[in-house]
């Protein structure tokens, strides 16, 4: 695994090889019910099952470990079993510009996995402090128990 490299300080990213086909992998990115069972951050606790992200556009809501704290999260991005990204917000407001991103490549021993947080665009001071403790090894987390969860079938 490859903790990450900082391009900027406001991008953050790691990745790893899985050894679980592409499909699988993002099959459990793309249904924001199964997102609290990889995510390395511990933020997330349920999502609406049913609701599996198919293309841009589309808006996913995920229910947070903040009592009470609900995030839309609006894709920007979308590539079928390739790419996938979106920029969260509260709900019925604006995104203020921080991103997640999950690149899925081919690799002769199964998926190179990317995961980027980008916060280049967030002007919010009171999230700033939560958006630097977004470290690589804390999307390294989510990409270990992602890949713990494809390997397994």
């Amino acid at each position: 695994m490859t903790p990450g490299t900082e391009s900027s300080a406001r991008v953050v990213s790691a990745e790893r090889i899985v050894a679980a086909p592409r499909s699988r992998i993002f099959e459990l990115i793309a249904d924001p019910a199964r997102q609290p069972e990889w995510d390395g951050n511990d933020n997330l606790t349920a999502a609406e099952p049913g609701r599996r992200v198919r293309r841009v556009g589309d808006v996913f809501t995920m229910r947070l470990t903040k009592p009470g704290a609900v995030r839309a999260n609006h894709v920007v991005e979308f590539d079928e079993g390739r790419l996938i990204a979106w920029l969260p917000s509260e709900v019925g407001k604006n995104p203020p510009g921080h991103l997640w991103r999950w690149e899925l490549f081919e690799h002769a021993d199964g998926t190179r996995v990317v995961h980027t947080y980008d916060w280049t665009e967030l002007h919010d001071p009171k999230r700033e402090a939560r958006a630097r403790a977004t470290t690589s090894e804390r999307l390294a987390s989510s990409i270990d128990r992602l890949a713990r969860l494809a390997e397994s079938g």
